[in-house]
């Protein structure tokens, strides 16, 4: 099903400015903002395996869910290029076999842990969780994993970390968006450890039952959904413990813009687009957005005392 989005919504609020400038594809985005933008219909995507979910978890929201073929086939993955229809068709060619994720830095006893193994440190349960990107439209996707602070605690982190760092895998090869370096890569996300140790946050392997696509990605990618969706980082390779505060990908491309915090707030603009509303995919009109994407009950306390204008 196409999805036809009201003629209001501009390139500008789809890419960044910086890329959607050097795009080819300007005039066809500009003329989609003239006539309504499409979203591409559902790709062909690869053959997923199911995974045995032991339960639904008691975080999820009972919002409707986004239908299956826009949460697989419109995504933001820069290794595979800025249009959010660019990772489905291409992503299959990652290889996600073996995989192993490295977790260093301040910690006690550093491992390096295979995928399979990391698959069996924790029951899988289906979290339903809303998705709000900074670019302004959201959805509500059922997530299969197991709480982050699982894995955190696999190698024991000093009383010095403060902060966990995590990288994206990177594989020219498969990933033409490496190649055309329209952000610093390796793809680098952060967070604050209380933040990554929340019962919210979690190392995600699935969705919709079965393991991730790649462009959603797997195998292995975080979920911490009252931030805006650049923060759960995807296809882990790397998880290092510090104690400065991280630098990450998109702090590197536009400091003014991204902040490390990145917390959903309807009340702080993005310097380009507004975040007091969103369009859930699927629907015609937007709704307003909340304060920690509705999750404020929850994660409030985490920012206690905080500017949260100067601290975005």
């Amino acid at each position: 099903m196409l999805i036809k989005f009201p003629a209001d919504v501009l390139p500008s609020e789809i890419t960044p400015q910086k890329i959607f400038e050097q795009r080819r594809e300007f005039l066809r985005l500009a003329a989609g903002a003239t006539a309504g933008l499409l979203l591409p219909a559902a790709q062909a995507a690869p053959v997923a395996t199911s995974l045995a979910v032991a339960s639904k978890s008691s975080f999820s929201t009972n919002e409707s869910l986004t239908p299956n073929q826009h949460v697989t086939s419109y995504n933001n993955y820069y290794e595979f290029g800025s249009g959010k229809e660019d990772p489905a068709p291409i992503a299959g060619k990652m290889r996600t076999t073996p995989w192993a994720v490295t977790l260093d830095g301040l910690v006690r006893k550093p491992k390096i842990l295979a995928i399979e193994d990391i698959m069996r440190l924790a029951p899988l349960e289906e979290r339903i969780y809303r998705l709000r990107c900074v670019e302004g439209w959201s959805m509500v996707i059922p997530w299969v994993g197991f709480p982050l602070s699982v894995l955190l605690k696999q190698v024991e982190p000093l009383s010095s970390a403060k902060y966990v760092e995590f990288y994206t895998d990177v594989q020219p090869e498969a990933m033409p968006g490496v190649r055309q370096r329209l952000i610093d890569f390796p793809y680098v996300e952060g967070l604050r450890l209380d933040e990554a140790n929340h019962p919210l946050a979690i190392a995600c392997v699935g969705l919709y039952g079965a393991v991730l696509p790649n462009q959603n990605g797997a195998p292995i990618r975080i979920v911490v959904p009252w931030k805006y969706g650049f923060k759960s980082a995807k296809s882990i390779v790397l998880v290092r413990f510090t104690d400065q505060e991280p630098r990450t990908a998109w702090m590197k491309a536009g400091p003014q813009e991204y902040g490390f915090y990145s917390n959903v707030n309807p009340e702080v603009d993005h310097r380009r687009w507004s975040q007091a509303t969103e369009r859930r995919l699927g629907e015609f009109l937007k709704r307003k957005t909340r304060l920690f994407n509705g999750y404020a009950d929850q994660v409030s306390q985490l920012y206690a005392g905080m500017d949260l204008r100067k601290n975005f």
